[in-house]
């Protein structure tokens, strides 16, 4: 798989927005994205569990998780995706796990009250990559081993090592296959600007985070010019990355420019007219697992965290049509080259490009 990474700064708009909401556990969630990186926390108390290194780790782990009789996961994986990894797991080990899902930023904000309250219900938490870094610098999180860690891609690993990328989001073009032939595709997004795309493109209405990427990507004068020329476009505006994709499938727009590429293979694998394509640069955003600070079910959380990184269930994922993290799992899903982004950079540079995005394609 040859790729070509670059550490960029984007944006996170959706977590600004939806995090900052005026009360006060919000704010203090949203204050800490300017940051540089989580702060020295205390260790955990669970330290020796997450991080035994032992060869009989698995087998220590299980007696042990069994005995405290399950875990808690909150994540932003749809049930479709989440039912087979948890049913294949508890299939697995025998060890019950309790769900609770909401969209990302909900993780967030649940995980960060419940700590401050002091109500340790969560022990894995798994969501997008920018998320579990704010959820790193809020402090909830611990570091923990597994011996699938050496198996992911080393660019993708927080330096702090508070979470640990697990599947990957790409920015990518899908298209209505009725209408659009993968070979009329332009090469580079900059393709898009040409008056044949006027009033048959679409973009995601939270996705200032994509254009800083391009942005960087791209240098300063070239990629603020392209987002000029693709704001004169006039693009369809819509918010949210499923509704988007099946957008495009349903023919509403012929070609969609910041798809997931999971949420357009879902849909192509059920039989629906879309397909998608790596239009150059393609960005990259690491979605990750962490294990808390202060998890109920120390022992089961990491062998649930092994198990997410595992190349079963990164097979799994695949299946699915989520890009895996593990180099293990060879993948049509992710090979390509792409620029990859820095969760904590998105975190922090949010407010600038969000400005820029709500100028060219949301005050319109």
């Amino acid at each position: 798989m040859q790729q070509f990474k670059t550490q960029l700064g984007l944006t996170f708009k959706q977590l600004l927005m939806t995090c900052c909401l005026g009360s006060a556990l919000a704010l203090q969630v949203c204050l800490p994205a300017h940051a540089q990186g989580p702060a020295p926390q205390q260790a955990s108390p669970h330290e020796a569990i997450f991080m035994n290194k032992a060869a009989d780790r698995e087998a220590w782990l299980l007696e042990r998780a069994k005995k405290e009789g399950g875990l808690t996961l909150y994540t932003s994986l749809a049930p479709t995706e989440s039912g087979p990894l948890l049913a294949e797991f508890e299939k697995k080990y025998g060890i019950k796990v309790t769900v609770w899902r909401g969209l990302s930023d909900g993780v967030v904000q649940r995980v960060v009250n419940e700590a401050r309250a002091k109500r340790h219900v969560v022990d894995v938490v798994e969501t997008n990559g920018p998320e579990m870094e704010m959820l790193a610098r809020e402090k909830v999180l611990s570091e923990f081993h597994s011996p699938h860690i050496a198996d992911l891609p080393q660019g993708m690993i927080p330096k702090h090592r508070l979470w640990m990328p697990d599947r990957v989001n790409f920015f990518v073009v899908a298209f209505n296959t009725q209408k659009v032939k993968r070979e009329d595709l332009p090469k580079h997004y900059e393709g898009f600007t040409e008056p044949k795309w006027k009033g048959r493109i679409a973009i995601e209405s939270t996705d200032a985070e994509w254009m800083g990427g391009l942005v960087n990507a791209m240098g300063e004068a070239r990629g603020m010019a392209f987002f000029k020329k693709l704001s004169d476009q006039k693009p369809d505006v819509r918010k949210g990355h499923i509704l988007l994709a099946q957008m495009v499938a349903a023919g509403e727009t012929d070609v969609g420019l910041t798809i997931y590429n999971a949420n357009a293979q879902s849909l192509k694998q059920r039989g629906a007219p879309i397909d998608w394509a790596p239009i150059e640069p393609t960005l990259a955003r690491p979605q990750g697992l962490g294990v808390a600070r202060m998890a109920a079910h120390p022992h089961a959380a990491v062998l649930f965290a092994d198990f997410l990184l595992s190349p079963d269930a990164q097979a799994l994922f695949n299946s699915l049509g989520r890009p895996p993290s593990n180099q293990k799992v060879k993948s049509n899903l992710n090979n390509f080259n792409y620029v990859l982004t820095e969760p904590g950079i998105v975190v922090d540079e949010a407010e600038k490009w969000n400005q820029h995005w709500n100028r060219l394609f949301l005050s319109k």
